[in-house]
């Protein structure tokens, strides 16, 4: 079983090696595979905040981002919790210890636990790009040098959000892609969401799109990452939000395809949050607040407009984004606490599991080495075995308030951030 699965992720990995990912790196928010899954082997079985701990960090802040790994360096982002200041830090994969920081404006904080610094990093190997929820944008090589810096919505207009801005770009192929899907939800004419195509090397725009959507006050707005989708040479980035999932061309942003709606009720405060992810052909949309989830045919060839293959009216997320690992989708339910495995092709669901009486989940879950790692609001990591059954191998308590970073996995070790700390399990490198 658990050859099946890295047989799998190793094709997987061939697949997508175009894109510059890393195998034995963590350089974006969802991995290697843009997906949660690495193909990372002898990851530590059992810890806790003292024991088989390589090193302890402490990042002055806190932040729902999540650590990237690039090399010999690990990336984070922070917010102070008095006065809101923004800082990108890098530190040492092999210590931990501070190698450079620098400040980044202020951000802000709400009631639903976003932050300014809730984006991820992302590293290429020469160069590291941070994005904040105020829309501040900056490159810096791996010496600490800033190369470029912008702001977002002084470019392009002020984000309309209502819980503020949350997220991640996506850099695929040497491009950057960065999403706005929003809209004030008290207006008739809100402003123009958009899929926006950056040159890494000089922060410059390259192309804009312009994305419409037919959705109401707040439903027009997403807090999801842009998802790369292959297919017999071709590529297209994938959006998910404003009520319906697109397909776009690399090259100029065209819309390639659209899906229906997943809003079913056509509800108007319906936020996107989970964000795509792709298996066997099929991309999953997770319906906003529970809503159903569906399977759409994810070809880039075909039809514009997309009927739903397949539906699940029950256990849809409402935060955290699916995981893919050996070609099934992980979908978990933070809120209910339940862990669902879901065939792609069909919809089926092959098994469920209750979590138990743990608190709320809010972080995507992570596939590595034959198991699914994830954790609780309250800094409890829960350790499923990613096998053809519902097993939980552990829970360990980290410790920490309002956790929303997924775990990272990189170099036989696992990064864990709880809130201002950040944990770096296993043996030192």
């Amino acid at each position: 079983m658990r050859t099946r699965h890295l047989l799998a992720v190793s094709l997987m990995m061939l697949a997508v090696s175009a894109a510059g990912a890393f195998a034995e790196d963590w350089p974006q928010w969802r991995g290697p595979f843009f997906n949660g899954s690495t193909t990372e082997t002898g990851l530590p079985a059992d810890w806790s905040p003292t024991e088989n701990v390589a090193w302890v960090a402490d990042l002055g802040g806190v932040g729902g981002s999540t650590p990237v790994i690039c090399g010999d360096d690990v990336f984070a982002t922070a917010q102070h919790p008095g006065t809101k200041k923004l800082w990108v830090l890098c530190l040492s994969r092999a210590d931990g210890s501070l190698r450079w920081k620098h400040p980044m404006g202020v951000g802000f904080a709400n009631k639903m636990g976003n932050t300014g610094a809730s984006p991820s990093p992302i590293a290429d190997g020469k160069r590291v790009f941070f994005l904040f929820g105020t829309g501040e944008f900056a490159a810096f090589d791996t010496d600490g040098k800033e190369l470029w810096r912008r702001n977002i919505p002084k470019d392009h207009g002020k984000f309309e959000m209502l819980w503020d801005y949350g997220s991640t770009p996506l850099l695929y192929k040497g491009k950057l892609y960065l999403q706005v899907i929003h809209g004030d939800v008290r207006s008739q004419n809100p402003a123009d969401s958009y899929l926006l195509c950056i040159d890494p090397a000089t922060g410059k725009d390259l192309w804009k799109h312009i994305r419409p959507s037919d959705a109401r006050s707040e439903s027009r707005q997403a807090f999801t990452t842009p998802y790369p989708l292959e297919e017999g040479g071709r590529a297209a980035i994938v959006l998910v939000g404003g009520d319906c999932v697109t397909a776009h061309d690399t090259a100029g942003g065209k819309e390639l395809w659209r899906s229906d709606s997943y809003n079913v009720s056509r509800g108007r405060m319906m936020r996107t949050v989970p964000s795509a992810v792709a298996a066997d052909g099929m991309v999953i949309a997770c319906g906003p607040k529970h809503m159903p989830m569906h399977g759409v045919n994810g070809s880039l060839r075909g039809p514009a407009t997309r009927k739903w293959t397949w539906t699940i009216k029950d256990g849809s997320p409402d935060v955290c984004t699916p995981l893919v690992w050996g070609g099934k989708f992980y979908v978990l339910d933070g809120n209910k606490k339940v862990m669902r495995c879901v065939e792609p092709k069909t919809g089926k669901i092959l098994w469920q599991g209750d979590l138990g009486p743990a608190a709320k989940i809010e972080t995507a879950p992570t596939g590595a080495d034959g198991r699914i790692f994830f954790m609780s609001q309250a800094g409890e990591v829960v350790i499923l075995e990613a096998g053809d059954e519902f097993k939980v191998l552990k829970r360990i308590q980290m410790g920490g308030e309002k956790c929303q970073s997924a775990i990272a996995a990189a170099g036989g070790q696992l990064l864990i951030r709880t809130d201002a700390k950040l944990y770096c399990i296993g043996k030192r490198n």
